[in-house]
């Protein structure tokens, strides 16, 4: 069992883009190093995504980089151009999770793929204590 990584408010328009807001679906808290190759689908549509990080804008491919932690009650804010219709939208998104404290042989961690899809209503609200990761509490 996986734990939800799409809750009912994890998509809202955001000026001229989408967001997708990505719970983080281990029992840990995680590097944001952890986040390996995320790709969204909305309605059908490949995207890559760049992660908001505050006021920054990080291309997924950037992340190794990055120093901060992704902590389980808040969630990674994905990007995507082009500003999503009010309504319901199918939305998927997949990834890999690098857990650096597993071996998953001599020389790298383990490495676990993640794919989560629904239905989900543009700008939804849900009583959430959450930040996106990168927000200032």
């Amino acid at each position: 069992m996986t734990l939800p990584a799409l809750r009912d408010d994890a998509l809202r328009a955001a000026g001229a883009t989408t967001q997708i807001r990505l719970s983080l679906p281990w029992i840990r808290s995680l590097p944001l190093a952890s986040l390996i190759d995320p790709v969204v689908h909305l309605d059908g549509a490949r995207h890559e995504p760049s992660l908001v990080l505050g006021a920054r804008r990080v291309p997924a491919a950037a992340l190794p980089a990055e120093k901060g932690w992704w902590y389980l009650q808040d969630r990674v804010a994905l990007e995507i151009p082009d500003a999503t219709t009010p309504g319901i939208h199918e939305v998927s998104v997949s990834f890999h999770l690098e857990i650096p404290y597993l071996p998953a042989g001599p020389d790298a961690p383990l490495r676990l793929p993640f794919f989560f899809r629904r239905e989900l209503e543009t700008d939804a609200t849900a009583t959430s204590v959450s930040l996106d990761v990168g927000e200032a509490a």
